[in-house]
């Protein structure tokens, strides 16, 4: 299968680190120093998971003639910041198309969501039941989160993706998914209660950072290097990796594992904070310029519940 066209969309409101140093004293070095983060964006007054979804959805299918929105046949949404857990983001995405009887699917594992929904298309596609799908990452962070708690109230920000994937090469600029592989790990470590959003209670909590650092270095690594095993397609080879947009400290050390320099890494956290699982996806439209046929990508991601996965792609 191949992915068509990405597109992102980024609320205008910027904030900065110098808010929560007013907010709670965490100051830029320290905030910068253990995260990577200088500025997030946050969704306005108006704006939710759903609208942002929407207008990441306007931008993908303005972006090409080749795929329309009568031929979308399959819609996968995947967010953990739901604005309505019944109406859900893929309905709206559905109600915004306006195409009707397709399968519509919306579905939550944590930042590894985007994977997960790329591989439900895959079983689509194979099972013959689509040929045409949208994949769409939104993640409305600041809903949830809760500012003062000094251990994670600063990393989150919001933006959300689209992808439009079709079951055959639509252009030559189309990336080919050679291989897909996901995972949960939710029996490893402290992986039901290191990360967690009870909307009832406090919001998103991370009271065990240390080992989400330990397991996401670890299974990013891992999976990146199975993947390209399977693949025959060495580390240097690879032109880009794109990882979970959740710390710089990860990204620097799944590369040193790795053995790739530095500038191979596309990173968008410095200016996104976490932005869940829509974070590669953005990472992804804005490096789509750059690629030239013959390019090998990663995409690698983990998130909370520890589920984590790679997807090979190539132009």
């Amino acid at each position: 299968m191949y992915i068509h066209q990405v597109a992102a969309y980024l609320p205008a409101d910027v904030i900065d680190n110098a808010h929560f140093t007013r907010l709670n004293g965490l100051s830029n070095e320290w905030i910068t120093e253990r995260t990577g983060i200088r500025a997030r964006r946050k969704a306005s007054p108006g704006e939710n998971t759903n609208t942002m979804a929407i207008e990441a959805t306007r931008r993908v299918l303005a972006q090409t003639s080749d795929f329309a929105a009568p031929d979308v046949d399959l819609i996968v949404a995947g967010t953990y910041t739901p604005h309505d857990t019944i109406y859900t983001v893929a309905h709206a995405v559905q109600r915004e198309i306006d195409v009707s009887d397709i399968p519509v699917v919306s579905i939550s594992s944590a930042c590894s969501s985007l994977l997960n929904a790329i591989e439900i298309v895959e079983g689509y596609f194979a099972m013959g039941k689509a040929r045409r799908a949208l994949v769409i990452v939104s993640e409305h962070n600041t809903a949830y989160n809760n500012e003062d708690d000094t251990v994670a109230g600063h990393l989150w920000g919001d933006g959300a993706a689209a992808l439009l994937i079709s079951k055959e090469r639509l252009a030559p600029t189309d990336l080919r998914v050679r291989d897909i592989r996901t995972g949960g790990a939710g029996n490893i470590g402290k992986a039901d209660e290191s990360v967690t959003l009870k909307p009832v209670e406090r919001g998103i909590v991370m009271p065990y950072g240390k080992d989400v650092f330990i397991h996401a270095c670890t299974y990013m690594t891992r999976v990146t290097q199975e993947i390209l095993a399977r693949n025959a397609v060495s580390v240097e080879e690879l032109t880009y990796l794109i990882p979970h947009q959740a710390n710089l400290r990860i990204t620097k050390n799944v590369l040193q594992q790795l053995g790739l320099p530095e500038e191979r890494a596309v990173s968008n956290i410095e200016d996104l904070g976490n932005t869940g699982c829509a974070g590669a996806a953005i990472a992804l439209a804005s490096t789509w310029p750059e690629l030239r046929p013959g390019n090998q990508v990663v995409v690698t991601v983990f998130g909370g519940g520890y589920s984590y996965g790679a997807m090979l792609l190539e132009r």
